[in-house]
């Protein structure tokens, strides 16, 4: 157990340096530099500030590097209690991985093309679509992971349960806007809760686990 705990802290430790790196790579550009109707200025702020928007593209880059270190971590921790499902998870993000990793192309696309206002909105509205496709998967591999926390014994089933409604928050998400449906809020606001869980329980139960060996 005390094995298993130190694997599940380093786990929970690289899961918690996704939440910074996704932050600023997914939601804050978008954020400062997109003026809704407003190409115009949504180049001329990528223009003024063209450093904090590469800075942007590293950080997603970033973030689906450590995704993977992620991934292995928690197959290690879970691999005894279901090898094909442990399996299912990291297959999961080595399929998100470079997906998202290749859409970052559309937004290196943008910085070649500032100044042409229909092929900048073109790009953008491709990687909107790309988040989205990755973000497929980002669903996919918290079923299993889910499915495996629930079934472990040594993390609370709850957890579990929350991972496996975040799957579902993902893709319902997902296929709102390849449907091109608004119900007026994003599903995945308000299931995201099971991923704080794990990452919170890991390290906290890790750290106890490290100091009772002391």
């Amino acid at each position: 157990m005390k094995q298993k705990m130190n694997i599940g802290r380093k786990a929970g430790l690289l899961y918690l340096l996704l939440i910074p790196l996704g932050v600023l790579g997914i939601l804050f550009i978008p954020s400062y530099f997109f003026v809704a109707d407003d190409i115009n200025a949504t180049m001329e702020n990528i223009a003024n500030d063209e450093g904090l928007f590469r800075m942007g593209i590293v950080s997603s880059l970033a973030t689906q590097i450590v995704q993977i270190f992620v991934v292995l971590a928690l197959y290690r921790l879970f691999k005894e209690v279901n090898q094909r499902m442990a399996a299912f998870m990291v297959i999961s993000i080595l399929v998100a991985v470079p997906i998202a990793m290749l859409n970052e192309l559309n937004y290196f696309a943008v910085l070649e093309s500032l100044g042409n206002g229909e092929q900048v909105s073109l790009f953008l509205s491709l990687h909107e679509y790309g988040v989205f496709i990755a973000q497929i998967f980002w669903g996919i591999w918290l079923f299993p992971m889910g499915y495996l926390a629930y079934k472990s014994g040594f993390i609370p089933k709850i957890i579990g349960v929350l991972l496996i409604i975040a799957c579902f928050g993902y893709l319902i998400d997902s296929m709102m806007v390849f449907l091109k449906l608004d119900l007026g809020f994003v599903f995945s606001d308000f299931t995201f809760l099971g991923e704080f869980a794990i990452v919170l329980w890991l390290i906290i139960k890790g750290k106890k686990e490290q100091n009772a060996s002391n």
